[in-house]
């Protein structure tokens, strides 16, 4: 008897023991690594051209999408979207201009969720876009301020070198003198050259300072130990300006590098779809309507992969600190792209477009305890951005708010080969007309520069709807809906005043068999034009 009790009390101090381990152990931390601009062109993407090996190196201890599409190929939107898990048009916030905690003042943002659970929240460099940055929300700190040394060059810019300055400046008041200071501020015209390479330490520009910035960070919150943290750093390349330190730029010969076959739009495509590459264009040394020869491309996408590259070392480090701090086997990482840019393919350098490669992204996860047993997997079931917040609650163990608009990618984490379970939608209004900050031209900036171009881009239009044109109409009302299945794009362009009348135009893409998306064949496919509308009016 007296056997038995000692044993009983023996159990029961072990497993209040046990309890009491349990209830020390700190929830997982996020490394939530955000990056500008990004296409799905790495070395773990199949090129073979970029050379990105840490970013390589995640993918092969997470999960890998091979299929992530965001929700609006443009900065703001697609931020807000993947921070509130909610589309585009649910928050109103289709261009740089609209801020989505005006427009639902009692969203909860991932961040927000992550604090109101216990968590640490900070961020450093570009997460939120511009300045709504929801910084007495979401967050509850701010990022150590690192002091640089003094052999670091300032920038004036954004520019390291002393030419590119002088470029800058001067290009800035030959603008201002010809349009006035107020049209040149406002409408972001006041630009250097669009690439520099300079012989500097990586935290020279802000991505590398941001880095060493989101390191001491991440080392005073684990010296604390007193809660899990989420921790953002995002990154602002290969954003345009494509300026990086000379390093990275001399891991690639120039000459080598390959430009895009595919120039053209696609044959029947929607003229109402591509801008005329307004935004690379406004840099002081680009073309302003003339076009890029194959010397400049090849330098464009030079800069582009030095960019991507200077990156990854920033991915690097921060993935490195995380090791030496202990703290890498309880941390989720994600690393996730806001949308991907046109390197001169469909004749286009930019990213506000429906297509495939402004809206398919890279997506890498790593989840300790969840992607253990599946690392290095590749999955190819279509996903959204939109789904990134649910999944983080399910894997910090966190409640899903009930408002979320996507899903839980976690059965994805567990079994990468699954089937895709739902399409993925995108948005963009009338990029053609609005390429610029997604919001329509405002009259000043139509004298600008840019005013042949405009008028191109109108012409074509006018050319195509003939009498259905209306300027005040596609400026400010049509939207452009693409859906992607496994197999089609459809791009429904509609009026948004009034969603159930006739589309005013159709874009089908066979990806099967044009993945590039060179031929609409809408026209040739009515019954599957049909199908695939009612599944959009269903879905979306």
């Amino acid at each position: 008897m007296k056997t038995k009790l000692l044993l009983s009390i023996f159990l029961g101090s072990l497993m209040l023991s046990f309890s009491g381990f349990a209830q020390k152990k700190k929830q997982p931390n996020v490394l939530f690594i955000a990056v500008d601009d990004l296409r799905a062109e790495l070395g773990t993407y199949g090129s073979e051209v970029v050379l990105s090996p840490n970013i390589d190196k995640l993918a092969s201890v997470g999960v890998q999408f091979n299929k992530a599409y965001v929700q609006q190929a443009i900065c703001g939107p697609s931020r807000a979207s993947i921070l509130t898990g909610s589309r585009p048009e649910t928050i109103n916030v289709i261009d740089l201009f609209q801020d989505f905690r005006a427009n639902r003042p009692s969203i909860v943002t991932l961040p927000q969720h992550f604090k109101e659970n216990g968590y640490e929240t900070v961020y450093a460099g570009k997460v939120f876009h511009g300045q709504y940055t929801d910084n007495e929300m979401s967050w509850t700190r701010k990022p150590v301020k690192v002091k640089l040394n003094a052999n670091v060059p300032k920038t004036a810019g954004g520019y390291a070198l002393a030419e590119s300055q002088l470029m800058y400046q001067e290009n800035k008041k030959a603008l201002e003198d010809k349009y006035g200071e107020k049209l040149i501020r406002e409408n972001w015209l006041d630009k250097g050259p669009a690439l520099e390479s300079a012989n500097v330490p990586d935290e020279t520009y802000e991505d590398g300072y941001n880095t060493l910035s989101a390191i001491a960070t991440l080392n005073e919150m684990v010296a604390k130990n007193d809660k899990p943290w989420f921790l953002a750093l995002g990154f602002k390349k290969p954003h345009l300006d494509w300026i990086a330190p000379k390093k990275y730029w001399d891991l690639y010969d120039e000459t080598k590098i390959p430009i895009a076959t595919q120039v053209n739009p696609p044959k029947d495509g929607a003229a109402m779809g591509l801008s005329e590459s307004l935004e690379l264009r406004v840099s002081a040394d680009m073309p302003k309507t003339g076009e890029f020869n194959t010397e400049l491309q090849q330098k464009l996408r030079h800069g582009y992969y030095a960019c991507i590259s200077y990156i990854d070392a920033q991915v690097g480090k921060m993935i490195q600190a995380l090791k030496d701090s202990g703290e890498y086997e309880n941390t989720i990482i994600v690393f996730w792209s806001d949308h991907g840019f046109n390197l001169g393919e469909m004749g286009y350098w930019g990213k506000a477009t429906n297509y495939e490669i402004a809206t398919r992204v890279p997506f890498i996860i790593a989840a300790p305890g969840i992607t253990d047993k599946t690392k290095g997997q590749k999955a190819d079931a279509l996903v959204e951005l939109l789904d990134l917040y649910p999944t983080l609650c399910d894997l910090a163990g966190l409640e899903t708010p009930s408002n979320l608009e996507g899903k839980s990618l976690v059965p994805i984490l567990q079994n990468p080969s699954m089937k895709s379970q739902k399409p993925a939608f995108s948005l963009f209004p009338t990029p053609a007309l609005r390429e610029w900050a997604a919001r329509p031209f405002t009259p000043p900036f139509r004298t600008t520069f840019f005013k042949p171009l405009i008028l191109k881009i109108e012409n074509k239009i006018k050319a195509q709807m003939g009498v259905k044109w209306n300027r005040r109409t596609y400026e400010q009302f049509v939207m452009g809906y693409a859906m992607r299945t496994d197999d089609y794009r459809i791009v429904i362009w509609k009026d948004r005043r009034k969603p159930k009348e006739t589309p005013l135009f159709i874009e089908l893409y066979d990806h099967k068999n044009d993945p590039n998306e060179t031929v609409n064949i809408a026209a040739e496919n009515p019954e599957k034009v049909k199908e695939l509308i009612a599944q959009f009016n269903e879905t979306y």
